[in-house]
């Protein structure tokens, strides 16, 4: 029954990345359903028969399910705390909220879901049925606050089905909230105008305190309760397999195919918004139905949502989007969609980061090369990607055989490490690719930089031996302290291990696994280290990962840097380097050169019939060698991305060594135009970014211009800066030199600037009270 229930939840994951897009629709006269709460009633009357008809299903159902539970035996059953402390009780009687309402209410009105023996989640009103290990877990733990959203969704659900008569398709917890994806009578769309009924009849839903009822159903079941919903009809005959069993939930008339756990009743969310609507596709497949998806948000009590909602706030203010066209740094055209176009001032920000990580390179012996950005689908089949990533891949025929343009540069380093016989003197060989690569994103699941189809990635590929592993590791932690702690940033570790599909031995799997939790305790037992945390099944197919996620400003968690451990690609290059222990071969033997044995052609297809999967080889190692193992790493990743994380960390206000506007000159009038020319070329030529304002405003308004424009300092220069050579300096973070300006002579701003700049620093360069600037007085063009 799990496996069906997990093939439940795949469904999920296949459509998380599905919306079209996030922006609020245009008010439109609706085709179904109610308009807003002035355009007729809140919910429909009568209700849709289908939802009569669940509960019939339902209800005989639930009778035979409870009856079976009373002739359980009541055998006596200890359950283990957290604290170690041991209660007693009976099987199938005893509940988690029977047990913490014994210790105090406090705690069962804290209390969401439970976790039974460290690994299953277990509604807390549903009785215990063995010994066991029991945790009561509240929304502060990461696993009960999707269970509150995924109990908030539910509500969302039943709102929804009152208000439209809608197909539910799901209605996960996302990352911060959850969402419902349906399908309106009529192909119709739900509008802003909706938002406040939904949120009415969610408010009486919560005071209704409808208790969330589990019940197990088979496979046939499930087609007859939903028989009218031909989304839900799809999923079941499509993921679960024929005699096996899944559950339902309900919630007042609302019955869901859903695994659960979830809250005991709906009175335990006390606050409940909407936040946005948009389209999606079923399944994630532009051919298939065109749905709407409603966003949602809640919280146990209210001042949690203030404090949400202040950051939403401030999320806003810092949107990359925004910004980045406010500060003219990228855009997208709909004839490239998914690819951004970065503007002459994004470009030096990521030319910024890059000689920022190619410094890096430089301390750590990488070697930066460039590789092709198109190879034939022989390399992906050899290297696996072919069977496991070829959807994601932009496929194209050339010459009338099948080639794709490379979503990953590690099958091109492969062949690097390979065209020419290596020693284990050259180990570890990194090396460090900038090349373009392109993923086939779904349309629906591109949003802003933050996932695009064209991007640049800071890629590298480290071939050691495995007594290597541990060092290489740790040098990337360290690699990752130097990037994000100059960015200002914290890190989090999480370590993926073997997800259900995977090449290679459970051994070698094993193994691999085993030197990088290694490293990862040695790093969180020194210093600056922090605890890791453990990611089951989710590593990459052909090994294990380490995943970094970084926080910004706000405390929010970003995916860039990877790191990850990989024995199955250089098995299936048949890479290999001679080793100390290499075989004495005869002169012949030894002038040989290393050659390859042709391919053999494949054998004809016959249509209609599938070839025969061909079992890999893997190529024997030559006598006196060794296989390298391989570690992928990316330390800031996808170029584009990053660059959309940094805007919103630092909300547009670049440190100087960041900066794509780093000084503004203005003169006080055209007689200065020549010597403000003369100070930009000075200042250009320590490779800096210096603009002057021409322009004919006020001389005031040239300064609030700069301002608003985030330069890091204002060059104000008339006649007594001419004549002294000097700069009257306005720095953007020091408001006391915002009025008046601070005199500085040229040479000992070009000094300073020049060091700030080089040590990558962000203080103020002229410390101390702005002192009063010589007289200039604005001189009318």
């Amino acid at each position: 029954m799990e496996k069906a229930q997990k093939a439940v939840d795949s469904v999920v994951d296949g459509v998380k990345k599905v919306a079209i897009g996030e922006k609020k629709p245009k008010a439109k006269k609706e085709k179904g359903g109610d308009g807003g709460a002035d355009a007729g009633p809140l919910e429909l009357d009568p209700e849709p028969q289908f939802i009569s008809h669940r509960i019939q299903v339902f209800d005989r159902l639930k009778a035979k399910q409870d009856a079976d539970i009373a002739a359980k035996p009541r055998n006596d059953i200890t359950v283990t705390l957290a604290d170690g402390s041991v209660k007693l009780g009976k099987a199938w009687e005893v509940t988690p909220a029977e047990i913490a309402k014994g210790i105090s209410s406090s705690l069962l009105k804290r209390t969401v879901v439970a976790r039974i023996n460290g690994e299953e989640l277990w509604d807390i009103e549903r009785p215990l049925e063995a010994d066991c290990k029991l945790e009561l877990l509240s929304f502060d733990d990461p696993d009960g606050k999707k269970v509150f959203w995924h109990s908030s969704a539910h509500i969302l659900g039943e709102a929804s089905e009152r208000r439209f008569g809608c197909s539910l398709c799901i209605g996960p917890p996302i990352e911060n909230g959850f969402y419902y994806e349906m399908g309106l009578p009529g192909g119709a769309a739900v509008t802003e105008s909706d938002w406040k009924p939904l949120e009415t009849l969610v408010s009486k839903i919560v005071k209704e305190k409808q208790p969330f009822q589990r019940l197990v159903l088979s496979k046939d079941d499930l087609l007859e309760m939903f028989k009218d919903n031909k989304y839900k009809q799809h999923i079941i005959k499509d993921k679960i397999a024929d005699g096996a069993f899944t559950t339902v939930y309900r919630n007042g008339p609302l019955i869901d195919l859903c695994r659960g756990p979830h809250v005991p009743n709906t009175g335990r969310i006390e606050t409940f918004a909407i936040l946005k609507n948009s389209a999606s596709y079923f399944l994630g497949n532009k051919d298939n139905d065109s749905l709407q998806r409603i966003y949602g948000i809640s919280f146990p009590d209210k001042k949690q949502m203030a404090a949400h909602k202040k950051f939403l706030e401030e999320a806003a203010l810092r949107d990359h989007r925004k910004i980045g066209k406010d500060q003219e740094l990228f855009f997208f055209h709909e004839l490239s969609p998914g690819s951004a176009f970065i503007l002459p001032h994004g470009t030096r920000i990521v030319n910024a980061v890059m000689a920022l990580i190619r410094e890096q390179y430089m301390e750590r012996d990488y070697n930066e090369v460039n590789s092709p950005n198109m190879y034939n689908s022989e390399l992906w089949k050899t290297s696996g990607h072919w069977d496991h990533y070829k959807d994601d891949m932009f496929t194209l025929k050339v010459d009338k055989e099948e080639f794709a343009l490379k979503p990953m540069n590690c099958p091109g380093h492969c062949l690097m490490f390979d065209h020419r016989v290596r020693s284990h003197h050259e180990l570890p060989w990194r090396v460090a690719d900038f090349g373009v690569l392109h993923r086939n994103e779904a349309s629906g699941a591109l949003s802003g930089l933050t996932r695009v189809r064209r991007f640049q990635q800071d890629d590298a590929h480290i071939f050691c031996r495995e007594d290597q592993i541990k060092d290489e590791i740790t040098d990337l932690f360290d690699f990752l302290h130097s990037i994000y702690g100059l960015l200002g940033m914290s890190f989090k570790l999480r370590l993926s291990t073997r997800p259900e599909k995977f090449m290679g031995k459970i051994e070698t799997w094993d193994m691999a696994e085993g030197k990088l939790k290694e490293a990862l305790d040695e790093f969180s037992a020194g210093p600056g280290g922090s605890p890791w945390e453990l990611n089951e099944g989710d590593g990459a197919f052909y090994g294990p990962k380490i995943d970094i996620s970084i926080d910004d400003c706000l405390g929010r968690e970003w995916q860039c840097a990877t790191i990850q451990l990989d024995f199955q690609l250089p098995q299936n290059f048949g890479l290999e380097y001679m080793s100390n222990e290499v075989v004495k071969k005869s002169g012949d033997e030894e002038a040989k050169p290393k050659v390859k044995e042709p391919k053999k052609k494949e054998e004809p297809t016959v249509k209609g019939v599938d070839p025969v999967k061909k079992e890999r080889v893997i190529k024997p190692l030559t006598p006196g060698c060794a296989r390298p193992v391989m570690i992928h790493r990316a330390m800031a990743g996808s170029m584009e991305r990053f660059l959309g994380i940094l805007i919103e960390h630092f909300a547009g206000k670049w440190p100087f060594w960041l900066s794509p506007r780093q000084v503004l000159i203005v003169p006080v009038g055209v007689g200065f135009y020549d010597y403000a020319k003369e100070v930009q070329k000075i200042f250009k030529k320590q490779q800096m970014y210096v603009d002057i304002d021409l322009s004919g405003n006020t001389l005031p308004k040239k300064i609030r211009t700069g301002q608003l424009s985030q330069y890091n300092f204002i060059f104000v220069v008339g006649a007594e800066e001419e004549k002294g050579r000097q700069v009257n300096v306005r720095y953007r973070d020091d408001t006391s030199s915002q009025d008046r300006g601070q005199p500085v002579d040229l040479q000992v701003a070009v000094d300073k600037l020049s060091s700030l700049l080089k040590e990558r620093g962000s203080y103020n360069p002229f410390p101390g009270e702005a002192k009063p600037a010589a007289k200039t007085e604005e001189v009318k063009a």
